[in-house]
């Protein structure tokens, strides 16, 4: 199986190494290198329904780069398009479900799947719309965050919520649902005006049992701020 690890502290790359045979597939533009015993190819992953709903679920481009070792084992770096740190999860006996752009790379046993999700959140999440990407099989999928990476535990009876904007992934076996505010009182209405005039926006609320993986910086805050600079 290919081995995924981490290497450097600030904007760091995800390292692969592939024996012969081996075989990964990673967002369009992740190759950064790779060594000449290594093939890349750019294919629709899964199909073409697949891509598709792929494409409108998380973000993703609609052509993958899969590399392969065909003449030799070899390396590779990858990297996300956005500034951040990544972080490497084993899938198999858990599986997870992945924000929009938080996708790198991923073994070719791991398989991304689109399921449907609630109205509410379909309507308010930044999590794909009424679609969503949960991982399949058995591997390593690699996933990225605008900004440092830090792992939350939920437990039964200790919900969290956390900006939407922040999540990176999730554990497929937590519940989670959209909220515009901490508050548990008020109405849709007054809880609206407080969640814009709190600055936090929505939220998701996560209960169960599982990790959340969530991201420092806010992607979209920080393209209107730089839109502001420039337009100063």
């Amino acid at each position: 199986m290919p081995v995924f690890s981490i290497t450097g502290d600030i904007d760091p790359f995800l390292h692969v190494s592939l024996a012969h045979g081996e075989k990964i597939y990673c967002e369009s533009d992740a190759m950064v290198m790779m060594e000449a015993g290594l093939d890349l190819k750019g294919k629709i992953t899964g199909g073409l329904g697949a891509a598709l709903m792929r494409r409108f679920a998380n973000g993703e481009s609609f052509f993958q780069q899969h590399i392969e070792a065909v003449r030799s084992g070899g390396d590779c770096l990858l990297a996300p398009r956005l500034p951040g740190a990544m972080q490497v999860l084993d899938v198999g006996a858990r599986q997870y479900l992945l924000s929009d752009g938080a996708f790198v790379a991923a073994s070719d046993k791991v398989e991304l799947k689109v399921r449907t999700q609630s109205l509410g959140n379909a309507l308010f999440a930044q999590s794909g719309g009424f679609f969503i990407t949960e991982t399949a099989g058995v591997g390593q999928v690699a996933v990225s965050g605008f900004g440092a990476i830090s792992q939350l535990e939920v437990t039964p009876g200790n919900d969290m919520i956390i900006d939407n904007a922040h999540v990176v992934a999730w554990d497929s076996t937590l519940r989670y649902e959209i909220s515009v505010t901490t508050g548990s009182s008020g109405g849709f209405l007054g809880n609206l005006v407080n969640s814009q005039t709190s600055g936090e926006g929505m939220v998701l609320r996560f209960s169960g049992q599982g990790k959340i993986l969530i991201c420092s910086r806010n992607r979209a805050a920080f393209q209107l701020w730089t839109q502001r600079g420039a337009e100063q």
